[in-house]
């Protein structure tokens, strides 16, 4: 059994993971870099080593830093969270080279689907239905065009290598795709480094499902069933929710055993996410593989009763899952907002700064995962994520009533958030009665 876990991450993740260790009875070792000396993960860790200045180059992406401070501190794992260095293949294979334990996927794994295309075409021998596209990478323009008159318009230019939201662009007319595909370019090669795309059919007003699956070392595959993604602004996602109002148990069947033949696929182990793009018909498509945990992990633990973290660790140490497919039930519904550090009325600026006065709420069915507190200064260098309000309750309406509730009484004062933002869209009609997509934030401003 793992002993003692590093964990390669900062902000809230980095107190989820450090919680479950603790409950685990296994040791743990923060990491920070010289702005987050004072931060929550690093006083509630075992042990804290600073491997960096302030901007993430030069600490939390620095693979050297964070090995080292595995070696020195005598830790036997590394947990990456999500976002850094967790989908970084190159990382985990230093992590197998200096016999530290990754807690994740293999690095061949991260790598064969950390190219989305070749990702796709492993789906597709696979029998995985996907979305209508090209099959190798595109690094012109007219190359890109030449694919998309294939496919047929409206067309989605992606990052090949990459996520996010960025390097993507759709062109609905054969006039609009050398500008979209050069701006796309521009932004995946500033944002990754590289400037390999692919170009697919852009699927209209989809809903965003993602199926979260976990594997063993011994082969054994399950799913815990869907959440919808779909609010989200510029592909960043906002709320989620599972299990997903339009989804039959017939059609979560189909789609849950289209995610597991997907990880088998891959030869997948530890905790994974298959996104699906799911159209107005019911038919869906994969979309791309996540090798991490994922920001809205919790949903799935409210509705299923698996604590996903606990999970990873018991993989990688070795164990079997502790569940078979047949015990995980979906039981009631979860949402999550997520809280950002930001003024939605001026274009969703980011308000870095301390915080002077904060209350988050409590009671049955309410969740908070947070590293914020009173007198905290949020540094201006990373995500704007600074809580994710989680709630169950035994249906839908209840559940939304129930955020509702609880978005009502956070505080947070000496910044500027999108609680009030949340609460709009909670409150808007759409959302209530379920009929929403990938594009409802557009809607919902654009009928301001």
């Amino acid at each position: 059994m793992i002993k003692k876990v590093l964990i390669a991450n900062r902000g809230e993740i980095a107190v989820r993971i450090i919680r479950a260790c603790r409950e685990m009875g296994i040791e743990t070792v923060a990491v920070y870099s010289e702005a987050d000396r004072d931060a929550l993960h690093t006083q509630l860790a075992d042990e804290a080593v600073c491997i960096g200045p302030a901007p993430s180059s030069e600490s939390y992406l620095s693979m050297e830093n964070i090995i080292s401070a595995t070696i020195v501190t005598g830790a036997d794992a590394i947990h990456p969270g999500f976002g850094f260095l967790s989908e970084n293949s190159r990382f985990a294979e230093l992590c197998e080279q200096c016999n530290i334990t990754f807690i994740g996927p293999p690095s061949t794994v991260i790598a064969s689907l950390g190219n989305k295309q070749a990702a796709k075409n492993t789906m597709a021998n696979a029998g995985v239905p996907i979305i209508p596209g090209g099959k190798n990478p595109i690094y012109t323009v007219e190359e890109g065009m030449k694919e998309a008159e294939t496919i047929g318009y409206p067309v989605i230019i992606k990052a090949a290598l990459g996520g996010g939201g960025k390097g993507m662009r759709v062109a609905d007319t054969p006039a609009d795709f050398e500008e979209s595909f050069r701006t796309a370019q521009k932004e995946t090669q500033m944002a990754f480094g590289d400037s390999t795309m692919y170009v697919e059919h852009f699927v209209r007003h989809p809903r965003h499902i993602e199926f979260q699956i976990m594997a063993d070392k011994f082969g054994n595959v399950i799913h815990l069933g869907e959440r919808d993604c779909s609010i989200q602004r510029n592909h960043q996602k906002m709320i989620e929710e599972s299990p997903c109002e339009v989804i039959s148990d017939e059609l979560r069947a189909r789609m849950g055993e289209a995610a597991v033949k997907a990880a088998k696929a891959a030869g997948y182990e530890n905790a994974g996410t298959i996104e699906f793009l799911l159209d107005k018909e019911g038919r869906f498509y994969f979309m791309e593989m996540n090798t991490r945990i994922q920001v809205e992990h919790p949903v799935t633990e409210w509705v299923t009763g698996v604590d996903l973290v606990k999970e990873q660790i018991r993989i990688a140490s070795g164990l079997p899952l502790s569940c078979k497919q047949e015990d995980i039930q979906l039981t009631g519904h979860a949402i999550e907002c997520r809280i950002n550090a930001e003024n939605p009325s001026k274009g969703f600026r980011p308000s870095p700064g301390t915080i002077t006065d904060m209350y988050f709420p409590g009671g049955k069915g309410i969740r908070i995962d947070s590293a914020v507190y009173s007198g905290y200064t949020i540094p201006p260098y990373y995500d704007s994520m600074i809580a994710k309000v989680i709630v169950w309750a035994k249906n839908r309406t209840e559940a939304i009533r129930k955020m509702q509730s609880a978005l009502g009484e956070v505080i947070i004062e000496g910044i500027d958030t999108n609680v009030d933002y949340q609460y709009e869209i909670l409150d808007h009609p759409d959302f209530q009665s379920g009929n929403t997509d990938v594009e409802f934030i557009e809607r919902m401003e654009a009928d301001k």
